[in-house]
């Protein structure tokens, strides 16, 4: 009985393990952001005038404060936004050394090309947003009423812009990881980039239901702004899935 306990014991010390380190990611990701957080309060102002400028270029739209904790609202969540990408090197740091553990001692050196990649694809992924997707979308869902509500001054509340924003931030954030995920499958043998290549059809169709189920938005130009580059970044994946398969069998060969 003593021996049958001790087996449980061994069997589930890994998962301990595990939890341990997704407890010490969580962590050392949320003071991280905390302390982003509270640098972002002294620069929240200008931000928020920076971000807000996709709406100010409208000129029809106006915006208003529904409640007295609102501007505070506004503060808070525009310095959690600054927060969070103060600290996105270090909380993709985190993320990646806690999935990847994985790696053979020779292979951990993968873990420096991914996380610049993973945060250098997420800045590029928020500026999509910002720069392209976010002016065309806001034009286009504000005004897509016609002449039954642009006859009318359009109002919104800056708490309600901001959660927006994170919203859509976040999503094309997310979605252009990507390369990464797949070029990491890739290099562990979990897929190949002949399978990617075959399974083109069947990618697209995922792509396009994916833009449509993580979009923040349910209009259909949204969702095509966000499944193009989500395609052309599946493409790439294929391209740079050769490469790190050929290394990765030349490495297979020297053993």
């Amino acid at each position: 009985m003593r021996r049958r306990k001790r087996q449980l014991n061994e069997a589930n010390l890994p998962l301990l393990e595990h939890l341990k380190a997704l407890r010490k990611v969580l962590i050392i990701s949320a003071y991280a952001i905390l302390l982003g957080t509270v640098i972002g309060w002294f620069f929240s102002d200008r931000a928020f005038a920076y971000l807000a400028d996709p709406i100010i270029q409208l000129q029809e739209i106006t915006f208003i404060t529904t409640t007295p904790l609102e501007p505070m609202l506004v503060k808070v969540k525009v310095s959690m936004l600054i927060g969070v990408v103060l600290a996105l090197p270090l909380v993709f740091w985190q993320i990646w050394s806690f999935v990847l553990p994985a790696l053979k001692q020779n292979e951990r050196k993968y873990l420096y090309l991914i996380f610049p990649s993973s945060v250098l694809l997420f800045l590029s992924g928020v500026g999509l947003c910002f720069f392209v997707v976010l002016p065309i979308g806001l034009k286009f869902l504000l005004f897509v009423g016609g002449d039954a509500v642009t006859s009318y001054t359009p109002l919104l509340t800056k708490t309600s812009y901001i959660g927006f924003l994170m919203t859509m931030f976040l999503t094309f954030g997310l979605v252009f990881q990507l390369p990464v995920v797949l070029l990491v499958l890739i290099k562990i043998g979990v897929l190949t980039p002949q399978v990617l290549a075959a399974k083109r059809r069947w990618a697209i169709l995922t792509i396009v239901i994916l833009a449509v189920v993580v979009s923040p938005t349910p209009d259909l130009l949204t969702q095509l702004l966000m499944a193009g580059p989500m395609y052309l970044l599946y493409e790439m994946s294929i391209w740079l899935g050769y490469l790190v398969a050929r290394n990765r069998e030349k490495e297979l060969a020297l053993k």
